[in-house]
C-alpha cells in the first residue's frame, strides 16, 4: 500500500504529513523516557528485516495481483507499539527516498496507514486482547490471523479515504473500495500466517522477547546476538537472491487502480508542491524500483545485449538494491536510536 503522490492532493498529503510527524514526535518522546540499550540493535536488526521482506511480492492466486509483507503487527509483537511505529517510519523513509517507493508527498499518508493500525490499533486493541495474559497456541493463531486482516483491512480503507477527500483523481469511491478491501483481506490471510510462522519461533526461541514487549519491560539482560544474527542472515538472504523471485503482477493498490482506469500508475500534476517533490526524488532515488537505472532510450531498445544480459542487470540491480537498502535501513534505525539515548542522557535530572 505504498500510495504515490498522484492520489493526493497538497492538503490531505500535508494533513497526514503533520499527523505521522506528531506521532513519531510522541513516539520518539516515550522511547526516549523508557530506552534499553539492549532494544537498539533489535530495532535496527527488525527495520532491516522488514525492508527486505517488503522486497518480495507473492501472488495471490486467481486475481493477476501480489502482495507483500507490511510487517506492522509483527513488530508491535517484537518491539511493543512505540519501537514499531518508529521502524516501520525509518522504512518507508528509506523507501521513499532512496527506492521511489512510495511518494514523498505521499509519505505521511504511507506511514500512519502502515504503521498506525498495526502498532496502535490491531495490536493493542486486537491482538493482545485475545491473547490475554495465558497465551496458548490457539488463542496466538486468532490474535495474529484477526489482528493481521484487521490492519490490511484497515490500512486498505485508509488509502481510498485519502485518495477521495483529495479529489484529483478518477477513482470513484464505491469501486475502489470494493476491490480494494477484498484483494487486501487475500493479502492479510497470508500477512497472519507469515506473522504468525516468526512469532511462533520466536515464542519458542526467546519468549522474554515476546513478553517483554507485551509489558513494555525492557529487554533485561538475555543475550539478543543469536536472535539478532538469524534476523540478519535471513534479511540478508531476501534481498540479495529471494527478491528475485517476487511475483511481477501488480500489488494490491496498482491492481486495484488498474481496474478502476486501465492503468496501473496514474500520472501526477508536474506543477507546484507536485512537481518539486518528484524533482527531489528524482535526485535521491538512486536505486529507483530496486534496479540499476538506465537511460529510457536503453530500456526501450536493448539492442545486441540482449534479454539474457538485460535479465542478468536486473537480478543484480535487484540484489544491490536490497543488500543496500538493507544496510542503510539498519544504519538508520540505529542512528535515531541512538539519538533519543543521546538525548536522553543530555537532559538535566
Amino acid at each position: 500500500m505504498h500510495m504515490a503522490d498522484a492520489l493526493l492532493s497538497p492538503a490531505v498529503g500535508g494533513t497526514m504529513w503533520g499527523t505521522s510527524a506528531i506521532t513519531i514526535a510522541y513516539c520518539s518522546a516515550k522511547v526516549r523516557k523508557r530506552l534499553d540499550e539492549r532494544n537498539v540493535p533489535l530495532m535496527g536488526v527488525l527495520g532491516a528485516f522488514l525492508f527486505a521482506a517488503q522486497m518480495i511480492n507473492f501472488t495471490i492466486p486467481g486475481t493477476g495481483s501480489s502482495g507483500h509483507l507490511g510487517g506492522g503487527l509483527l513488530l508491535s509483537i517484537l518491539l511493543g507499539s512505540l519501537g514499531a511505529f518508529l521502524s516501520i517510519a525509518s522504512v518507508l523513509v528509506v523507501q521513499a527516498l532512496f527506492f521511489a517507493d512510495g511518494g514523498l508527498l505521499a509519505l505521511g499518508c504511507n506511514i500512519f496507514n502502515m504503521g498506525f493500525f498495526p502498532a496502535f490499533v490491531a495490536y493493542p486493541l486486537i491482538y493482545k486482547k485475545i491473547l490475554g495474559r495465558d497465551p496458548g497456541r490457539y488463542r496466538m493463531t486468532m490474535a495474529t490471523m484477526i489482528a493481521a486482516i484487521a490492519c490490511l483491512q484497515m490500512g486498505s480503507l485508509a488509502v481510498v479515504l485519502e485518495t477521495f477527500f483529495s479529489g484529483i483523481s478518477a477513482l470513484p469511491f464505491p469501486t475502489f473500495v470494493l476491490l480494494m478491501q477484498p484483494i487486501h483481506l487475500a493479502i492479510g490471510i497470508v500477512e497472519g500466517f507469515v506473522t504468525l510462522a516468526v512469532v511462533s519461533f520466536i515464542y519458542k526461541a526467546r519468549p522474554e522477547i515476546l513478553e517483554n514487549a507485551f509489558s513494555g519491560q525492557p529487554a533485561g539482560n538475555h543475550p539478543l546476538r543469536d536472535i539478532l544474527l538469524a534476523f540478519m542472515a535471513v534479511a540478508i538472504i531476501a534481498a540479495g537472491a529471494l527478491s528475485w523471485f517476487a511475483s511481477k503482477n501488480p500489488d494490491g493498490l496498482e491492481w486495484a487502480i488498474f481496474k478502476v482506469t486501465g492503468k496501473e500508475e496514474l500520472a501526477g500534476p508536474n506543477l507546484g508542491l507536485h512537481g518539486a517533490l518528484a524533482r527531489i526524488q528524482d535526485k535521491t532515488a538512486l536505486l529507483r524500483d530496486y534496479s540499476f537505472s538506465k537511460p529510457a532510450e536503453e530500456r526501450k531498445n536493448p539492442g545486441e545485449t540482449g534479454a539474457k544480459k538485460e535479465k542478468s542487470d536486473r537480478k543484480a540491480g535487484t540484489s544491490v538494491a536490497g543488500l543496500v537498502g538493507t544496510l542503510i535501513t539498519l544504519a538508520f534505525s540505529v542512528v535515531i536510536v541512538f539519538f533519543l539515548k543521546r538525548r536522553k542522557t543530555s537532559r538535566p535530572g
